[in-house]
Order: structure tokens, then C-alpha cells, then sequence
């Protein structure tokens, strides 16, 4: 009981400390913009702009002014109380998509496609989800998919040797596609629990890149009808805006079941988040406040939005 609470309170730690540039920058304007000033029309319209601009979204910024204005017309309001509102309003938008991975363990192997932009942290999450998995007492395949970059295929064969797991790889250059379809036989052959494979970071502007992805998505439909079971994509939450068109075309390419939002240490704008769940309703299964193995937890909307509206536990 006391480990899990000291891991509470560490990973709380550690994700209010990712989020403090976005919360400190919230926070401070917030606090510029209530301070010593009676609630009115243009402090709403003010609020409604700091929010844009931390990436929320315009929706959900305007959901939130209006909510803080609410009976508070002429009156003063203090930061505690926006502070406060803003963190119940993004909670709500929120509360629906943070949903855990599960893990159908009667599709066996559960094959897991991690797809995303270069540098999003895909392999890396692979990883850490690998590790999780692993401790969890399930057996683990890894496939090294991403055959553009030799460095991509050996960090799996590192983690793979950390957490036990064997790893599919072929030469660098190699076909993704067959890759994928050799490593469902192995892991049907080795009675693999979970089955992850690893794609090339593509960019989304790509049309060819894309197409290849979806050839590696029809040949793993090929090796077993049901799979792949899960799509998640791997999203670097310091791209912002950019974020929410990785979303819709990656969607359309692969048909992402669940998201995993990295590097929200980088950023001072984590609201992007929040817009994403407001626009694609998709489910938030991880989020990663840094590059520790500890890093990437499942994804909670009160501990998220208290976290970045710089409120305690």
C-alpha cells in the first residue's frame, strides 16, 4: 500500500513539474488578468485569448470564459476561483477519453501497431510499454518495424534485452509489411501475450509514407484477420497545432484506437491535449513527462487538469 502511494505522489510530482511551463504560463496570466480588476465583458474576452493561445482550443476557451463569468458580472473574481473553474471545465472534457489500454487476452497474440511523426517518441514508448507489460507477468514480442533507421532497430534490441522480450528485426531497408507479417507467425509460434510492433516515423504530408502504412496495416490483416487490435499513435505534444492534423490523417491511414502524448515537459502549451479530446473524442490510454522508464503513465483527466491549471493534488 505505501509503494503505490509513494509512486502516487512521485508521478504526481513528476507531472505537475512537466506541466509547470504550461501552468506557469497559464497561471500567470490568469493571475495578471483577475488581479484587481472587476469581472466584465472585455477581462471574458481577454480570458477566452490566454486560452487560445495556450493551445485549448477555441471551443473549449470560450466554454471556460463564459463559465468563469457566470453570476460573476461587476464582481471581483480571484485567481483561486478561475483557476479552480478552468480545472473542473477541462476535467469534464477530459473524463471521457482517458481510458486504460486493455488488453483482449483472448486475441493471442494482441498485436499493438505504434504509429507517429518522426520523433514523436514511438520507440521509446514501445519501450516503457514493453517494460510495463512485461511486469504485469505477460510474455512480450517486440518487432522492430521501423526499417529506415538502423538506430530505431537497435534501441528495440536494447529494450528487448532489458525486459526479456524477443525482437523481429531484419537489415535496415528492409519491407515493413513482411516484417510485420513474419513477426505475427513468431509470436503465434512463441505463445507471445502481446505482440508490439514498431513503424517509420512518417510525416503526415507524406502521401507515399502513408500508403505505406496502410500496406503494413492490410498485410497484418492478412496474417490474422482480428489484428491489428490496437492502433496507438504517438503524438510530441511541443508540435501544438500540428498535433490535431497528425491525428485526422494518421486516422484516416491506420484507424488509431488510442493515443500517447509525449514530451509534455517541453511545452507551454499542454492544452493541445485538451483540444485534441475535445475534436476527436479518441481515447487517451499514456502521457510522458520526460525520458525515465517511470515516465510514461496511464493518463488521469483530474490529476492532468489539476496539474495544468497549477492547483494541488
Amino acid at each position: 500500500m505505501n509503494d503505490s502511494g509513494n509512486k502516487k505522489v512521485s508521478w504526481w510530482q513528476r507531472l505537475s513539474g512537466g506541466l509547470r511551463r504550461t501552468s506557469s504560463s497559464l497561471s500567470g496570466a490568469l493571475t495578471d488578468l483577475v488581479t484587481k480588476r472587476k469581472l466584465d465583458a472585455a477581462m471574458v474576452e481577454e480570458l477566452e485569448e490566454t486560452l487560445i493561445r495556450a493551445d485549448l482550443g477555441v471551443a473549449i476557451s470560450s466554454r471556460i470564459a463564459q463559465a468563469v463569468a457566470e453570476g460573476r458580472y461587476d464582481k471581483e473574481v480571484s485567481p483561486a476561483d478561475v483557476k479552480a473553474i478552468f480545472a473542473a471545465e477541462i476535467e469534464t472534457v477530459l473524463a471521457p477519453v482517458a481510458q486504460p489500454l486493455v488488453i483482449d487476452t483472448a486475441k493471442k497474440p494482441f498485436v499493438i501497431l505504434v504509429i507517429g511523426v518522426n520523433g514523436s517518441g514511438k520507440t521509446t514508448t514501445i519501450g516503457k510499454l514493453a517494460s510495463s507489460l512485461h511486469s504485469e507477468g505477460r510474455k512480450v514480442m517486440l518487432a522492430a518495424g521501423d526499417t529506415f533507421r538502423a538506430a530505431a532497430i537497435e534501441q528495440l534490441v536494447i529494450w528487448g534485452a532489458r525486459v526479456g522480450a524477443t525482437v523481429v528485426k531484419r537489415e535496415p531497408g528492409a519491407d515493413a509489411a513482411g516484417l510485420a507479417f513474419d513477426a505475427i507467425a513468431m509470436a503465434k509460434d512463441e505463445d507471445a501475450d502481446v505482440l508490439l510492433i514498431d513503424t517509420a516515423g512518417r510525416l503526415q504530408n507524406r502521401a507515399e509514407l502513408m500508403s505505406e502504412l496502410e500496406k503494413v496495416v492490410r498485410v497484418i490483416g492478412k496474417a490474422e484477420p482480428s489484428a491489428p487490435h490496437a492502433v496507438l499513435l504517438v503524438l510530441d505534444a511541443t508540435v501544438g497545432q500540428n498535433a490535431l492534423s497528425q491525428v485526422e490523417i494518421f486516422e484516416k491511414a491506420a484507424g488509431v484506437t488510442g493515443l500517447v502524448m509525449t514530451k509534455l515537459d517541453g511545452t507551454a502549451r499542454g492544452g493541445i491535449l485538451v483540444a485534441i479530446a475535445e475534436k476527436f473524442r479518441l481515447p487517451v490510454h499514456f502521457i510522458g513527462v520526460g525520458e525515465g522508464i517511470d515516465d510514461l503513465e496511464p493518463f488521469t483527466a483530474r490529476d492532468f487538469a489539476r496539474a495544468i491549471a497549477g492547483l494541488e493534488e
